[in-house]
């Protein structure tokens, strides 16, 4: 027999496997910048919210056999990763664009400590990538997140188990349509880096003497730059647009 008090406890332990396993993964607050407490301390918050929002979805499955407990905890985990796992892929898609977009505008050479990582990245793709997770909280896309998991209870309660199979299956969905996406956002840098550098190849074969690549870099420079500017606003609107129908909303 489940006590009342063992009821909450492991109601709120399957909540927290969820929660946890999609704020470990998702952007934003997934990144080494963010205190492990800060992280923790959300992940607990949002489950003591969520097992009150969805107390009767989550009571009828709380069992204290072991057998059967480990397999929802896991089944949990799984299925609260994919959410965060999918909400990554598309920021992951965005910081490929922006280091497409540094190369072909001249300023992949000029790297610095990256956003969210501990690796280095280009400046230009960390001005990418900050702006984008900056505007996606203003937006409140965190609480679109926390929609989705109280969402996911419907299509996938604690005794669904995680099928591995539909799940790969949103995963790959999502990777293609979200990097088709951010071809397409990052399509005007790339454009113009083809043309630049067919423009500079010609000009050096012409005048081989010459050293067009010193000459032509700041020139180089100066209209990835410009075009940075005037493209970079649209490219974080339609971003942020598209985040919820190709991740949360899906």
């Amino acid at each position: 027999m489940i006590l009342p008090g063992d009821q909450i406890i492991l109601a709120a332990f399957l909540a927290f496997c969820r929660v946890g396993a999609c704020f470990m993964i998702m952007p934003g607050l997934s990144s080494v910048r963010v205190p492990l407490q800060v992280r923790l301390f959300v992940a607990v918050g949002a489950t003591f919210a969520i097992t009150v929002h969805l107390w009767d979805s989550l009571t009828p499955f709380v069992t204290r056999e072991p057998a059967v407990l480990a397999g929802l905890v896991l089944s949990e985990l799984l299925i609260g990763a994919l959410i965060g796992l999918v909400t990554r892929v598309y920021v992951l898609a965005l910081q490929f664009v922006g280091a497409s977009i540094a190369m072909m505008t001249g300023y992949g050479n000029m790297v610095t400590g990256a956003v969210e990582e501990n690796d280095a990245q280009a400046a230009i793709t960390n001005l990418v990538t900050f702006s984008a997770l900056m505007l996606l909280f203003i937006m409140n896309f965190h609480h679109d997140v926390v929609r989705a998991l109280v969402n996911s209870y419907r299509v996938a309660p604690p005794d669904l188990l995680f099928n591995p199979g539909s799940a790969l299956t949103d995963l790959v969905d999502t990777l293609g349509q979200s990097f088709m996406v951010m071809i397409q956002l990052g399509s005007p840098f790339i454009a113009y880096g083809i043309v630049v550098n067919l423009a500079v190849g010609l000009l050096n074969k012409l005048t081989p003497q010459i050293p067009i690549y010193f000459i032509s870099l700041p020139f180089v420079l100066v209209g990835g730059l410009l075009l940075m500017y005037l493209g970079v606003g649209p490219l974080l609107r339609l971003f942020a647009e598209g985040f919820v129908p190709m991740t949360v909303g899906r």
